[in-house]
């Protein structure tokens, strides 16, 4: 054979034919997704239970569409018990620091495990042995409602998280329940009021600590306060016969970061360089180093972390705005310049708590104006003014242990109000964050110490676009090693307050989202969701806006008096995408609406008989959403 012929035959074998090349079927996937949204619940057996008959239509890159049903799954009920180091544990229940269940002996001669009713933050791990790899679940129990015996046990028991591991059907992506362990914060000195939580970009949890303890208030030992009680009913509760000589509000206020090894073992350690407030959530940017939080409650703070290094959140640089109002419409408007509080790592602020600092080691205080004092007003004292000075060499201290105070004597703007909930959307470089209430600090207020907030009162909440851009300078003219700097935020989701309840107890626009708190973004659906946390639905929503189109859509609805939680997209785990979602304290405060639409005393006993007022909650998720990654001829 000529050497040419047979050159010419060997290229033959490795270059397909243009018969061949055609013949390949291409890929079919995903083009768009739309939400159809589903009706408000109208009879008692709607408005008891959690429920979606909503639709999602598919779009293919072929042009073929489908319209595919949504439904609500259940994984387990905060009561339900699991097999933890042998003895059968409800999920929902606290353990102390030798890792047993926190005992209720409220009621005399009948002690029972104390159990939460409101599991609130979902963070569905990527497989942490590669694909097809087990799933598994971190949530939070936020706190405990009531006792044992009905009286208001809120923040003085230890709260907990979960590690569910989950089995996954491979053919219909369905999730059911492994098994269920206790996370522990030993090492930490236990867990306060966990809220709201995110998954970091390299596949840990990242909680929060909410509502911490008021040290100032502890300091001055007031018995009857309930700062200064619950840090100490917490540390009995969680140490036991140790309990009076751990009480420290300063170990409180925290991110804790939960690590799940490939073995399924998890670890959970504490940020204190992130600062200490009252954190709903962290946030973590692209860059795996730049992070924003919701500081909830009243005259909070918008405040901005940058890590020294990606993926290391044991050192970093704090940052809290100054938000210069644009306008009023559409919820408001605001540029944001950006007040260095400082840098440093978790040693060095830990060492402060260890060696036993205390609010007066910090501050000097003055009970009217004086000169060198700044009169601040902040959530911290129940939102008193406050004339403070910092001491010589303590700013350090002030900046990581005293977030907001410190912050506020710098000129930070300290007026937001119940901002909760934050998310992250990738391709369009914005954020979004739930204003969940917008009114108190954030309305005109002349008297107070600042006014840089002077937007309309929309008691059922705004949700804002934040604007990140790289390049940017802090107030001292130093650049912000950053490129998701917010520099800038509107409202574009905003609520719509009734003058009066409709019948069925409604005090605000039932078609529009009020009160939100869990924020959640897609970036396969490019949709952002939003579940709430609202007194003014009686039944709360998880809802669906599409951020091009601006559709907002109905795609969950809770039981009646309990508040939408756990809300997380997770597009892609083994070729399956979820919408987690919880709910908590069903039943709750339903006794003091107007309800006509149903007999409100059986929707009450209902409530009661299938899950238990203030007793439960459910770990749940949306299902029947299209794959994300296969491509539709290799679905089954």
């Amino acid at each position: 054979m000529k050497k040419h012929l047979a050159l010419t035959l060997a290229a033959s074998l490795l270059i397909p034919s243009a018969a061949s090349i055609q013949a390949a079927p291409k890929s079919v996937v995903v083009d768009s997704v739309e939400f159809n949204g589903m009706d408000a619940p109208t009879t008692i057996e709607e408005m008891s239970k959690a429920y979606s008959n909503a639709t999602i239509d598919v779009k293919y890159s072929d042009g073929t569409k489908k319209t595919l049903p949504l439904r609500y799954e259940k994984l387990f009920k905060s009561t339900d018990t699991f097999n933890m180091k042998g003895k059968q544990v409800p999920a929902g229940t606290p353990i102390d620091a030798q890792g047993n269940p926190i005992m209720d002996n409220s009621v005399p001669n009948d002690p029972v495990p104390f159990i939460s009713d409101a599991p609130d933050s979902n963070s569905l791990l990527e497989p942490l042995n590669g694909n097809s790899g087990k799933l598994h679940l971190v949530s939070h129990y936020e706190y405990q409602t009531v006792d044992h015996s009905g009286s208001s046990a809120y923040g003085r028991v230890p709260a907990s998280m979960t590690l569910t591991s989950l089995q996954q059907d491979k053919k219909t992506g369905n999730l059911t329940v492994a098994g269920v362990e206790k996370i522990d914060f030993a090492g930490t000195n236990g867990l306060w009021i966990p809220c709201n939580g995110s998954l970091s970009p390299w596949n840990t949890h990242l909680g929060s600590e909410e509502y911490e303890p008021d040290a100032r208030i502890f300091e001055q030992e007031i018995g009857t306060d309930k700062d200064s009680t619950n840090v100490k009913a917490f540390a009995n509760y969680y140490f036991g016969k140790e309990g009076m000589e751990k009480a420290n509000p300063y170990w409180y206020g925290f991110v804790p970061e939960v690590i799940v090894h490939p073995n399924g073992k998890a670890k959970a350690v504490k940020h204190y360089s992130t600062g200490r407030f009252s954190k709903e959530l962290m946030k973590m940017m692209p860059d795996s180093k730049t992070a924003y939080f919701g500081d909830d409650g009243a005259y909070t703070m918008m405040l901005m972390y940058v890590a020294d290094k990606a993926k290391d959140l044991s050192s970093g640089t704090l940052y809290a705005a100054k938000f210069n109002q644009t306008g009023t419409e559409n919820g408001g408007s605001g540029d944001l310049s950006w007040i260095k509080l400082g840098h440093a790592t978790d040693k060095e602020i830990e060492k402060y708590i260890t060696d036993g600092i205390t609010f007066s080691d910090i501050f000097e205080t003055s009970n009217e104006p004086k000169e060198g004092f700044s009169e601040i007003k902040t959530y911290a004292n129940k939102q008193q003014v406050e004339y403070l000075k910092v001491k010589p060499g303590m700013e350090q201290a002030a900046a990581f242990l005293e977030t907001r105070r410190y912050a506020a004597t710098l000129g930070a703007t300290s007026e937001f109000n119940k901002m909760e909930g934050l998310a992250l959307n990738t391709a369009d470089k914005k954020a979004y964050m739930a204003i969940s209430d917008q009114s108190k600090g954030m309305e005109v207020n002349p008297t107070d110490p600042q006014d840089d907030i002077r937007l309309p009162k929309i008691k059922s909440g705004v949700t804002y676009e934040l604007d990140l851009q790289a390049s940017q300078k802090d107030r001292n003219g130093n650049k912000i090693n950053s490129s998701y700097v917010a520099a800038s935020m509107k409202g574009i989701i905003i609520g719509e307050d009734m003058a009066k309840a409709d019948a069925y107890g409604n005090t605000a626009h039932p078609e529009k989202v009020a009160n939100p708190d869990n924020l959640s973004y897609s970036d396969a659906m490019g949709t952002l969701f939003i579940g709430e946390d609202s007194g003014m639905h009686t039944n709360n929503y998880v809802w669906a806006y599409n951020t091009k189109t601006k559709k907002l859509s109905r795609v969950l609805s809770v039981p009646a008096g309990a508040e939408a939680t756990g809300l997380m997209a997770a597009d892609d785990r083994n070729g399956f995408a979820y919408i987690m979602s919880n709910y908590q304290h069903p039943g709750d405060e339903l006794e003091g609406k107007s309800i006509t639409a149903v007999d409100k005393e059986k929707l009450i006993e209902t409530i009661d008989k299938e899950i238990g007022v203030n007793k439960s909650g459910d770990v749940g998720y949306i299902t029947g959403l299209p794959s994300f990654t296969k491509a539709k001829h290799d679905k089954k």
